[in-house]
Order: structure tokens, then sequence, then C-alpha cells
């Protein structure tokens, strides 16, 4: 008598459309994940307390630490730590910017100097830190008049306007200028001898 056959145990076949399937929707969560995790980081770096100009040197005390988001960007900006002692920017980086590393560089030898002269005349509305303007100068002649005005600085940066700081209540204003080191002396020498000194935008006419 025959006995009856057992059916064969099924073999279990590996779909691999499948298997590719869940190995998909494993990358997208995982890709996932780390875009929000890299979103949540984020890394302290150096932005512009106010405006700084150029040839102006930089130091922790012009600058505050902000927390941002910036991936692998982070590296093109100054971070706490990073800043060198003597550092002067290449270019004004105005106030709440991020302080780029190709803004910054070393001291070296001194090409600039920041002073401080008295405008003569009032200063213009439009001329606030960062202005690029020209310093002028009327010499004071035997009489005790001024000559004709001529100009002293071609190109200077403003740092700093205040225009309530006119020499003994006279109209005018006080500014903190960054000039060309070899513009130093002769301004140095107008303010000690008296010359009237005025700032106005460069280009003016």
């Amino acid at each position: 008598m025959n006995r009856p056959r057992r059916p064969a145990p099924r073999a279990f076949r590996t779909d691999l459309r499948f298997l590719i399937g869940i190995a998909l929707i494993l990358a997208s969560i995982v890709g996932v994940w780390l875009v929000v995790q890299s979103a949540r980081h984020s890394d302290p770096i150096f932005a512009a307390a106010r405006t700084l100009v150029e040839g102006q040197e930089v130091t922790a005390a012009d600058l505050r630490v902000v927390e941002v988001t910036l991936g692998a960007a982070h590296e093109s900006y100054v971070a706490p730590g990073l800043l060198e002692p003597g550092a002067v920017l290449r270019r004004t980086v105005a106030e709440g910017e991020l302080l780029p590393r190709d803004a910054v560089t070393d001291a070296g030898t001194p090409t600039t100097a920041t002073v401080v002269v008295e405008s003569f005349s009032d200063v213009p509305a439009s001329v606030a830190a960062g202005s690029i303007v020209e310093v002028w100068v009327a010499p004071v002649s035997e009489g005790g008049s001024f000559d004709t005005p001529r100009i002293l600085v071609p190109r200077a940066t403003v740092v700093s306007v205040d225009r309530e700081g006119g020499v003994l209540g006279q109209a005018g204003s006080s500014l903190e200028i960054v000039i060309d080191r070899a513009d130093t002396a002769q301004t140095l020498a107008a303010v000690s001898d008296g010359s009237a000194l005025s700032v106005v935008p460069a280009g003016a006419p």
C-alpha cells in the first residue's frame, strides 16, 4: 500500500526587491536624522559689535560672539580663539556682520594710523562710520586769517563721528578716522598749529 507523500516544505525565497525597498527606507530615515542633527548644531562666530573700518586694528572688544548654523561654511569666519593679536581689517565690516577670515590680516608693518580731527565746518549727515572722506586744510596765515583750503588727506575712513564735539562749543564735529601712515605727520602738524580742518565726503564737489 502506497502512503501519500507529504508536501515538501516551501522554500523561503528572498524577494530582492523587498530588501532593496527596506534599505531605501532606512537610508531615508538616516538621511533625515542627519539633516535634523546638522540643523541643530551651531558654531560660535565673531560678529562686529559696531561698524569696523578698513585699516583699523580689531580686538575682541570690538566684537561679540553669536551662535550660528553655517555647516562647513563656518571655516570661512573667525571664531573665538582664532583672532590674532594686532589683527587689522582689510575692508569695512558693518555692525552685526559676521567677521570673515579674508577680511582680517596680520598686523605686520603698520600702513595706517588712527587719528582724531576736529572739523571746522559741519560734517554732512551722510558721513558715518565706514564712510570714505577727504580732509581739507586751510593753514593759518601771518595775519591770523586762513589761507586757501587744499586737500590734506585724499582718502580716509571714518571710525566714528561726534557731531557735538566741536572745539569750545563752535560749530563742527569731532571725527576718529583711519588714514594712510604717510599722511600722519602732516595731519598731526595741522591739528597742532591751529589750521582749519574740514572733513567732506570723498569726491564731493
